[in-house]
């Protein structure tokens, strides 16, 4: 399955929050949906859901415009929404439901996904005695009832200790190789380039970048290498190499100083002039920028 979204535009009054974005998702390819707060993530995923009508564009599923009560949808999101008086497995059985399951099909799902993430012992207990950690899995499992086609999931980690983020991880794994299409929202960067194929990056209802997560990440290293020497600080590494080097541009960055060559000075190049320095190096090597320094650098470019 491929879903596209297609000039999708959404204002709330005299206010356009959402100017025409595209994007695809592709199923088997766990897609990263990033954007600061306020930057339409939440906006995009609720037209999608047709909880808001978009005003203008569309969603399509393999060329298809996109009817969603055709498709089952497991949604986690931001803001939690269940209930704490009631019992874990009565509700679940109850979301079950009201995603067209039978009484017995819903149990069956409720009982699954509730012994899947360890927390059998709870079933009759309510939600709001539960750990913080443990309403977190019961959220997540909500969102795995009735196997769904389409997995929309927003922060979903929050809460979640090592043991019990590693078997989401795991989970999400075997739903993208099962073709299912995924969008994963989180700040938490190093998740995303753990499960994610692809991103899509959104700013103030603009679309900054999309596509494959490792060919964004060779295009924007192009030309750049990143070296840490012993005993100096980027600062007067920087100032050292210019007065060798006065095409490059240098940048500050925490594992070791980037060095833009604009493509007018070798890797070889370098090395040399630092081995004629007699400097002790630490780290070199070419820069590949992690999610988190493309996240910044783009958004910073817009700001």
């Amino acid at each position: 399955m491929q879903l596209e979204v297609r000039g999708v535009t959404k204002r709330f009054g005299d206010k356009e929050v959402l100017h025409g974005i595209n994007f695809t998702v592709q199923s088997g390819r766990a897609m990263g949906f990033l954007g600061r707060n306020g930057a339409g993530k939440s906006t995009t995923i609720r037209c999608l859901m047709d909880v808001f009508h978009q005003d203008e564009g569309g969603f399509y599923i393999d060329g298809q415009p996109l009817d969603i009560t055709k498709y089952r949808v497991g949604y986690l999101p931001e803001e939690r929404g269940m209930y704490q008086k009631h019992t874990v497995l009565e509700q679940l059985v109850y979301f079950a439901q009201l995603r067209g399951a039978t009484r017995a099909q819903a149990l069956a799902t409720a009982n699954y996904w509730v012994d899947y993430f360890e927390l059998g012992e709870y079933k009759k207990k309510k939600l709001e005695t539960l750990s913080k950690g443990n309403q977190q899995k019961i959220q997540i499992a909500q969102s795995f009832l009735n196997e769904p086609d389409i997995l929309i999931l927003d922060e979903p980690f929050s809460g979640l200790d090592p043991v019990n983020a590693q078997v989401f991880k795991d989970t999400i794994a075997r739903f993208v190789s099962e073709g299912k299409l995924v969008i994963f929202s989180s700040h938490q960067m190093n998740y995303v380039e753990e499960i994610c194929d692809d991103v899509t990056l959104i700013h103030q209802g603009d679309i900054l970048l999309t596509g494959d997560l490792e060919q964004i990440k060779r295009e924007l290293g192009q030309n750049k290498l990143q070296l840490r020497i012993e005993g100096m600080d980027d600062e007067a590494l920087a100032d050292a190499l210019r007065v060798a080097f006065p095409d490059i541009i240098t940048l500050p960055h925490e594992d070791g100083l980037i060095l833009d060559t604009q493509n007018r000075v070798t890797q070889q190049q370098v090395l040399d002039h630092v081995n004629r320095q007699g400097w002790i190096i630490h780290h070199y090597g070419l820069y590949t920028p992690s999610l988190n320094d493309i996240f910044i650098a783009k958004v910073g470019e817009q700001a």
